[in-house]
């Protein structure tokens, strides 16, 4: 999402922005050390809808790629609620690619259940 940037400077400067506005935050720190963020939806629709927009086009992206490789299956019910279905590699990767809110990691994870 913060790919666009060749000055990590730059990069830096809009993220600051983004938590000292609310749209972002920090939840936590991968093995590697690059911070977690999470996306308040109500905050960032409003106060950075430009970031709002790059997130959903990413999530919308990356679900779209699992599905055409066969790592996750979508179902609609009556109401065309979606449900996603994901294969064990499927998940790992939603996972590692953050487009699983970390609240429903475990809720969705098919060795769990």
């Amino acid at each position: 999402m913060f790919d666009e940037f060749d000055d990590e400077e730059e990069m830096m400067l809009k993220i600051q922005h983004y938590l000292d506005i609310g749209a972002i935050k920090i939840v936590g720190f991968a093995e590697n050390g690059e911070a977690i963020f999470e996306l308040n939806e109500d905050t960032t629709r409003i106060l950075a809808p430009e970031l709002w927009e790059a997130h959903e086009d990413y999530v919308d992206s990356e679900l779209i790629d699992l599905m055409n490789n066969g790592l996750m299956e979508v179902e609609y019910d009556e109401e065309l609620n979606a449900t996603f279905n994901f294969t064990e590699e499927g998940f790992k990767i939603a996972e590692s690619k953050g487009i699983i809110p970390i609240e429903d990691i475990e809720r969705f994870n098919p060795n769990e259940n």
